[in-house]
């Protein structure tokens, strides 16, 4: 067998090691000035030697869960059920989808482990560990990797593989730890060809493309993706969403607060559910460019038009039209959904969200403006969705298709 089927697409069992990496947060900007400025010079060698750059789109809300599971699944969350980082549930409840029970479609990885290929899925956050670890995966996360260990590999203490104790979830270095416990548990157990990195935004939150943290995160990803190359490993990269400032130049928040608005009009409302809701408050204050809208029926046209009118809201639809244009599971979505345009945020209330403990001035994501990503391969790609790569049209749930079925067969891009 060369090949499995998963959710109706067909890959490749990967013969060599292969990585993908999800940069949480990481907006193409961060990429292009890092390129254009020198701090990244082991993935400027790899574009040089055969490697290809392009931009792509992630889903929509641009968040960390839904895009997390839609790049592993190779689909959209109207099917594998994971629409926002949080959402309100048909019995009214709301919840953190975090659990597998939300899940409707398998991993990649899960069909191939299935099939005894060994495969990895390693996540900065604990949130998404769970999930990207159902169907059998073998799973670790950086926020509880204390006291664990790996024992499908054989591996009993993962922190004295690595050679050191992790970093928090806050740290600066966060994400670097999962790139390192990928490496390390690569060089324990050789026969594994497909691993799944996903990084934490917690730099990103903080820092613009260009700032010195911006640098020294970056620096320190390009070393580590220059020991995978040596390592012979076939590399994808792509985000799970961007950022942008939403913040004025005094630093002070450009939030709408829509339940504060709606209801000083004279709107009835439901709820309002912010689906970037996730337990990381000192990344964003649950402040992002989406939200779901609960309101009754006699309400809706005229909280529609209200909204359409609204300084920095840029798109609202009724709940038939934003299940075709962002391909959500119908029944965990809003009346309405909302989108705001670059520098603005969306919260309930304004009592509703403490910013004392952000990181700095705020920068969140989740609208149209954080969907482009970046689509980056260690080798040229060719095949059927080489024209779809340049133009620009493809998405980070394409990504490993590209990586597992339309690469060239070229050398690895190992330092000489």
């Amino acid at each position: 067998m060369n090949t499995i089927t998963c959710n109706d697409r067909t890959y490749r069992i990967p013969q060599e090691p292969t990585v993908v990496f999800t940069v949480d947060g990481g907006d193409p900007d961060y990429f292009d000035d890092a390129l254009d400025r020198g701090p990244m010079p082991r993935l400027a060698a790899m574009l040089a030697e055969g490697g290809q750059y392009r931009s792509g789109a992630s889903e929509m809300p641009s968040l960390t869960n839904p895009n997390n599971l839609s790049i592993v699944t190779g689909v959209s969350p109207a099917l594998h059920g994971i629409p926002g980082n949080y959402c309100r549930l048909e019995d009214g409840t709301t919840e953190l989808l975090d659990d597998p029970k939300f899940l409707r479609a398998p991993s990649i990885h899960a069909v191939l482990a299935g099939h005894g290929v060994p495969t990895l899925m390693i996540t900065a956050k604990e949130k998404l560990r769970r999930l990207l670890g159902h169907g059998g995966v073998p799973s670790i996360s950086v926020e509880n990797v204390a006291g664990t260990g790996l024992a499908e590999y054989g591996i009993d203490d993962l922190q004295r593989l690595v050679g050191e104790d992790a970093p928090g979830i806050y740290d600066w270095d966060a994400s670097h730890y999962a790139m390192r416990l990928g490496l390390s548990v690569f060089r324990s157990h050789r026969a594994l060809r497909l691993l799944y990195v996903s990084l934490t935004d917690r730099v990103q939150h903080a820092a613009a493309p260009g700032d010195a943290l911006a640098d020294r995160f970056l620096a320190e990803f390009d070393r580590l993706l220059g020991e995978y190359l040596d390592e012979g490993f076939v590399v994808g990269i792509t985000a799970d969403h961007g950022m942008n400032a939403k913040h004025a130049p005094d630093g002070s928040p450009h939030v709408v607060h829509l339940a504060d608005v709606l209801e000083a009009a004279g709107v009835e409302i439901h709820d309002v559910v912010l689906p970037i809701t996730d337990p990381y408050v000192k990344h964003h204050g649950a402040l992002g460019s989406f939200a779901w809208l609960y309101l009754p029926e006699r309400e809706r046209a005229k909280a529609r038009e209200l909204l359409r009118r609204l300084p920095g809201v840029e798109e609202v639809w009724g709940r038939a039209d934003a299940t075709v244009l962002y391909e959500h599971p119908e029944d965990r979505i809003g009346d309405l959904s909302i989108t705001a345009s670059a520098n603005v945020a969306f919260g309930s209330r304004s009592d509703d969200h403490d910013l004392s403990g952000l990181h700095g001035a705020l920068r969140s994501h989740g609208g149209r403006h954080e969907q482009p990503i970046p689509l980056i391969t260690s080798r040229p790609v060719h095949g059927p969705l080489a024209k779809r790569f340049h133009a620009g049209t493809l998405r980070s749930r394409d990504l490993h298709d590209l990586v597992l079925n339309h690469l060239s067969s070229s050398p690895h891009h190992a330092r000489t």
